[in-house]
């Protein structure tokens, strides 16, 4: 019998797996997601009213971006297309559109249901845009990446954007024992499983339900079975949890997300905190040479001249993870996780130079003062080049009261040390300088 390709949204039975076999058909059987879905919610009244708009549904995986979407195409009274951003290219696209011109002409609304929207190129976005914006088509995407990242802000703009959260331990809780119970899930046998591996599971799914229901069906595809009943023990379990598995698109929005964590983590002095994000991004695969160049910046934008050694110990850490590698360089990002996390903080370099930065992009034509300027050539010389410049190694104090700043600028003050850890003393010598300097004004 020839088997043929079937639509996410088919009705036909076919053997699926556990999570496609449960998926729910209504807003009633839906699982999580109240804050948008339940009674009175502002998704749910839409879905209900058939008024649903052009809309992304972001969310982590295993949500019920997807399960939403076919709820809709089986309450819309619109065409409902569904697209593949993974195997649509331009050329389907249009011949999509141009239906749904000629639908919409004819009084018929079309729905597009696109998943992973942010596989999508700019050019392919881009052609979806007239048909949105002339209400030929309702575009529904879903996308596990930051809409503000990934979808052009001209198609964005035109649609309303619904945040799926990751479902709670309950939630999945409930989900499991629905699918050990139901006809469509394992309600035909007689299994045997304990409420604190059923908790074990959802909570190893970290609020993906399409997981909960991969582990639930891998251990009762395991279990063992007795004439009158199927038992899943502990051992199994544990074979098919094994190791969680931590892998994320290191493009991302989790990647920003976890550099983040650990940078301010390590800004609050929490080394704890550090140590555990830098685990994760690290066991997730995350390249070590990326993690030790954020903490080299980390070292002169929040530590600073509160503690100069910082740095070279931040690039002692990127050298020898380029030395090294992943594992053994684990240690060395840990050693310099806990130190930058330890340090006084001190942000008034960053802040130098960007005030700085301010005045020379706003000023930049202003001219470098005389007495500093060089004069290798006697032409400059007789352009006064140079002229009363003092030699600082030649006076006393090692230091003249010598204008360096140009004129419209010379009252500035853009580094201001703090008084953590070792710039106490740099800003106590700070004001010594600029008493003595304003001593021969």
């Amino acid at each position: 019998m020839r088997m043929e390709q079937m639509s996410l949204f088919d009705d036909r039975e076919v053997y699926q797996p556990l999570a496609s076999r449960l998926r729910p058909e209504t807003l009633d059987d839906f699982v999580g997601q109240r804050q948008l879905v339940g009674e009175g919610k502002i998704l749910r009244q839409l879905i209900d009213q058939d008024r649903v708009p052009s809309m992304i549904f972001w969310g982590p995986p295993g949500v019920g971006k997807t399960t939403l979407a076919g709820i809709i195409a089986r309450r819309t009274h619109a065409e409902f297309i569904n697209f593949s951003a993974v195997t649509s290219g331009i050329k389907e696209i249009k011949e999509v559109m141009a239906q749904a011109e000629s639908s919409r002409r004819s009084g018929l609304r079309t729905v597009v249901f696109v998943d992973e929207i942010h596989r999508f190129n700019k050019a392919q976005q881009d052609a979806f845009l007239p048909y949105v914006e002339k209400g030929s088509i309702i575009l529904i995407g879903a996308t596990t990446e930051n809409p503000s990242f990934e979808i052009n802000a001209a198609l964005l703009s035109r649609c309303r954007v619904f945040v799926l959260q990751s479902l709670t331990a309950e939630d999945l809780t409930t989900l499991l024992w629905r699918a050990l119970k139901s006809r469509e899930g394992f309600g035909y046998l007689n299994i045997e499983i304990s409420d604190d591996m059923v908790r074990t599971i959802a909570e190893f799914a970290n609020g993906d339900a399409r997981t909960a229901l991969n582990v639930l069906e891998m251990a009762v595809t395991n279990a063992e079975i007795h004439p009158d009943r199927t038992v899943v023990t502990e051992e199994t379990l544990r074979q098919c949890v094994g190791k969680r598995s931590l892998l994320y698109d290191k493009k991302g929005e989790e990647h920003y997300n976890l550099i983040s964590a650990l940078h301010k983590s390590m800004r609050n002095s929490d080394p704890d905190a550090a140590v555990y994000w830098l685990a994760r991004m690290l066991e997730a695969g995350e390249d070590p040479l990326y993690v030790a160049r954020r903490m080299v910046r980390f070292a002169s934008e929040d530590i600073g001249m509160a503690d100069s050694q910082a740095l070279p110990l931040a690039v002692a850490a990127y050298q020898a993870c380029h030395f090294l590698g992943m594992p053994e360089c684990n240690v060395h990002l840990t050693h310099a996780a806990i130190y930058l996390s330890m340090a006084p903080k001190s942000n008034s370099a960053e802040v130098a130079y960007d005030a700085a930065k301010q005045d020379a992009q706003e000023m930049l034509a202003e001219p470098v003062p005389l007495q500093i300027r060089n004069a290798p050539t006697q032409l400059m010389k007789d352009l006064h080049y140079g002229e009363n410049y003092i030699y600082a190694h030649d006076t006393e104090e090692k230091m003249a009261r010598m204008q360096c700043l140009p004129d419209a600028v010379k009252d500035r003050e853009y580094y201001r040390p703090g008084t953590q850890g070792a710039e106490a003393a740099v800003k106590k010598r700070l004001e010594e300088i600029k008493a003595w300097k304003r001593g021969g004004q």
